[in-house]
């Protein structure tokens, strides 16, 4: 960890030219044409990144859910960002007289031994009809009107 540190302190010494050979270095790539005050924390990260690992799979996941849903909707207009319960949460919906339970993971989600990446598709497995996962599952508020009922 001292030398993680030591590296990072280093950085805010270095000259630009200094600061795009490290870039190379670590990137394997040109660095793009940003000031130096902004390509350092850049590279800090990656210092830290190739040192410690990198993002869990879940933060992972759920950067790519927030990516997904933002290019659906570029407007932003009622853009749902709302964190997932956490892994171990056990989600349990009765429907038609059966159980559904849902073992939420780093990962996405476990039903029945399966593994998913959103709720929305166990939705449709368990009711045989396209539903808000989440709607489903009574994370949510959902909109009556909107779904027939």
């Amino acid at each position: 960890m001292a030398d993680i540190a030591a590296e990072l302190a280093k950085l805010r010494r270095f000259s630009r030219g200094e600061l795009l050979e490290k870039w190379r270095d670590l990137y394997g790539c040109e660095a793009p044409h940003i000031r130096r005050e902004l390509m350092i924390p850049f590279l800090a990260y990656k210092i830290q990144e190739d040192a410690l690992g990198g993002l869990k799979a879940s933060t992972r996941a759920e950067l790519h859910r927030i990516a997904r849903a933002m290019e659906a909707r570029p407007e932003g207009a009622n853009l749902n960002l709302g964190t997932r319960p956490r892994p171990g949460t056990r989600i349990v919906r009765h429907w038609q007289g059966q159980a559904h339970e849902v073992l939420v993971t780093e990962a996405g989600f476990d039903y029945r031994g399966t593994n998913y990446t959103s709720l929305s598709p166990i939705a449709r497995r368990i009711t045989g009809t396209q539903w808000s996962g989440p709607a489903f599952f009574g994370l949510r508020k959902c909109d009556r009107t909107r779904l027939g009922s």
